[in-house]
């Protein structure tokens, strides 16, 4: 029996991936965040151990205590949270923060990736067991695109790829090609919200992997949240990158886009 170590965050993902690495005979051991992680993954994994963001350094005595090897990151820690006093209150955490070069994305998980190599421990490919839910090329609803809608696709696609490879955010609004919104910091979600405040309805989402994703960590997620703020927004279509987006709760997510009259495509 395989036995991983599972860094879980916020919303769905964990639990997710905890639900089938399971099924296919893993051992899961979770250290969650108090805060940010679901309370339900309790029951779908062998063992959790509860922690403040404050307490982060005891993650590192935690796995090797458990012998666990392989660690897995799913979902994210709310953003928001790299400016609060926790962070200041956990000196490893804190110094690892301090001696990075910036607060990117990419720099703060490729951290912790070492800190754990550091430990003995390798971070693996958080999509392991979910191959089935990183959708193919085509369009997955009913509702179709215009022409219109492939134009602003297509557009998208280039200038997220490029705010991607800056590590910036992985997501751009467009409406009549002009660029709405751009994601940074703030997510997906208020990214959706303040594009539809900005430019009403008919707006499209594109959201892409980065250049050189890896597939460790922070690689793009969408789900029935996402619908559902899509629908609120009067978004037109969401368009994200084949093959390298995870979607959760699919066939709610598609009927509900059905329903609204919102085209979700893989590109």
């Amino acid at each position: 029996m395989e036995k991983i170590g599972l860094i879980a965050g916020n919303r769905k993902f964990p639990l997710l991936f905890s639900e089938q690495a399971r099924k296919k005979g893993a051992y899961i051991v979770a250290v969650a965040i108090r805060g940010d992680t679901s309370l339900k993954l309790k029951k779908l994994v062998d063992k959790i151990y509860w922690l403040n963001l404050s307490e982060f350094s005891k993650m590192f005595e935690i796995f090797k205590k458990e012998g666990v090897r392989k660690v897995i990151m799913a979902g994210q820690i709310s953003p928001w949270r790299l400016f609060s006093k926790d962070i200041q209150k956990d000196p490893l955490l804190c110094k690892m923060l301090s001696d990075i070069k910036d607060k990117k994305a990419d720099t703060i998980f490729g951290s912790i990736a070492g800190k754990l190599e550091e430990h003995g421990m390798e971070l693996g490919d958080s999509t392991s067991f979910l191959e089935g839910y990183l959708p193919k090329k085509g369009i997955l609803t009913k509702c179709q695109p215009d022409f219109e809608a492939w134009e602003d696709v297509y557009f998208g696609l280039i200038l997220a790829k490029q705010i991607a490879y800056l590590d910036i955010g992985q997501t751009v609004a467009v409406k009549h090609k002009a660029i709405v919104a751009v994601e940074a910091l703030e997510g997906t979600d208020r990214l959706i919200k303040r594009a539809g405040r900005v430019a009403g309805k008919g707006i499209i989402i594109v959201k892409v992997s980065k250049p050189k994703q890896d597939m460790r960590f922070d690689i793009p997620v969408i789900g029935l949240l996402t619908v559902k703020n899509l629908i609120k927004a009067g978004a037109r279509c969401l368009a994200f990158e084949a093959g390298k987006t995870l979607f959760i709760d699919k066939e709610k997510s598609l009927k509900l886009a059905d329903k609204n009259g919102l085209v979700i495509a893989a590109v």
